[in-house]
């Protein structure tokens, strides 16, 4: 291999551009929601109800744009999809900065959220496709600290740029802009994924229709479709609670500030960056189940505080800070590492696109009744909240291992093996 080649086709280079996508979702909800929702709102005179629509639009649009581009991901290839919705991604970016009024908001918005929605699941399914062996999980879990790094990027740019109205909502959204067209440049010089170029050629010269949206209903990929959409709608409607609603929850629920939420929310930060790295380096051994079974432990536990003592600082502190070290080990970041080796080739990212559209698009429609039902059940919501994750623990544990991972068509190059895929997915 030439060194063009050889810098086109190293791991860490394609996991951290390919990555970015996980990057610029967080960063781009996390901005939507402090310029639409803060800078914003007062000078385009937006209510609540518009703000409400913009956020829970962009949601949706992510739901359709996952849906849509890992299909065209697989069956056009990877590079294609990633570098067009980026151009998609930084459009939509640029109408949100430069808007002076909602209609562009809403253009804005939609954009994004179908660019973020097709890129994710095709660059989670090239990072995974060209790691080596017996790393693919870690550079994996990898692309969800850079997801991390993207919250903690907007929240620090935000908390010390000294701007206020829209020149404040401007700047971060400038922010989104240089960083999109900066990965779109470097994206240009990595390579086709070769596990999906290999699976394309032998599927065209045995005459298979490669990767027909059908064979994902049936046995053995229907099981594998339906386990990872229910843990991780099941998951995120907590998570997405957390999230979205976090803000409202503190202030509305336990009478505390905006400010000592955000301050508590940069503490727990870098207890979830730290376990993350540390999920890293476990991903692809066998002792992968015993930290699920922490980290799923910890959230069901964070979820039933609230549920059984009431709401409150110290139970909305520990919801938080348990289920953010918890999710270090579970959650998203399981779901993206099942989801590599639960599909065959010619339909990962297809599959993904399916589990995530679906999961988006059941936040977005509860989130339309998350304050009002915390505020007329309280109880009960923490309640619901609880048994969904207990249901996904019970999904990740019990039947995700049981679940067959599917021949993977590497093909082999000069001084390196085959990668071979285990039998049985470990969680």
């Amino acid at each position: 291999m030439s060194g063009t080649e050889n810098a086109a086709r190293s791991p860490w280079r394609t996991a951290t551009l390919a990555g970015m996508a996980s990057y610029l979702d967080a960063a781009a909800l996390v901005t939507s929601g402090i310029a639409i929702g803060g800078y914003y709102a007062e000078p385009l005179q937006l209510g609540a109800g518009a703000i409400g629509s913009l956020l829970g639009l962009q949601t949706l649009a992510f739901a359709v744009g996952a849906l849509f581009g890992g299909r065209l991901g697989d069956r056009f290839g990877r590079r294609k999809v990633f570098t067009l919705s980026l151009v998609l991604y930084a459009a939509g970016v640029l109408l949100l900065l430069v808007a002076m009024d909602p209609a562009l908001l809403y253009a804005g918005v939609v954009a994004t959220g179908l660019a973020i929605g097709a890129d994710l699941p095709v660059s989670l399914a090239l990072v995974n496709e060209e790691a080596p062996a017996g790393k693919k999980g870690t550079m994996v879990v990898f692309s969800g600290m850079l997801w991390l790094a993207g919250i903690v990027a907007v929240l620090v740019l935000s908390s010390f740029m000294g701007v206020q109205g829209m020149p404040g909502g401007r700047i971060l959204f400038a922010h989104l802009l240089v960083v999109a067209v900066v990965v779109l440049l470097l994206r240009l010089g990595l390579s086709e994924s070769a596990e999906w170029t290999a699976a394309r050629t032998t599927a065209r010269s045995e005459n298979i229709e490669f990767g027909r949206v059908r064979d994902l209903f049936r046995a053995p990929a229907s099981y594998a479709l339906l386990a990872t959409g229910l843990y991780y709608a099941t998951w995120n409607l907590g998570a997405n609670t957390l999230g979205q609603f976090g803000t409202f929850l503190w202030t509305a629920l336990a009478r505390g500030e905006v400010a000592q939420f955000s301050q508590l929310t940069l503490v727990g930060l870098p207890v979830g960056f730290a376990a993350g790295l540390l999920f890293m380096r476990v991903v692809d051994k066998p002792s992968r189940h015993t930290w699920f079974a922490v980290g799923s432990g910890l959230i069901v536990l964070a979820w039933a505080l609230p549920a059984l003592l009431g709401p409150g600082k110290f139970t909305l502190v520990a919801v938080m800070l348990l289920s953010g070290l918890g999710n270090s080990f579970a959650g998203e970041a399981v779901y993206k590492v099942w989801s590599q080796e639960l599909f065959p080739t010619l339909l990962r990212a297809t599959a993904q696109g399916v589990t995530m559209a679906f999961t988006r698009a059941v936040a977005g429609l509860a989130a339309l009744g998350t304050p009002a039902f915390a505020l007329g059940h309280t109880r009960l919501m923490f309640a619901v909240l609880f048994g969904l994750a207990l249901a996904a623990a019970v999904i990740g544990l019990i039947w995700v291992p049981r679940l067959p991972t599917t021949p993977r068509p590497e093909p082999e190059a000069p001084g390196t093996t085959a990668a071979c895929a285990p039998r049985t997915a470990a969680v």
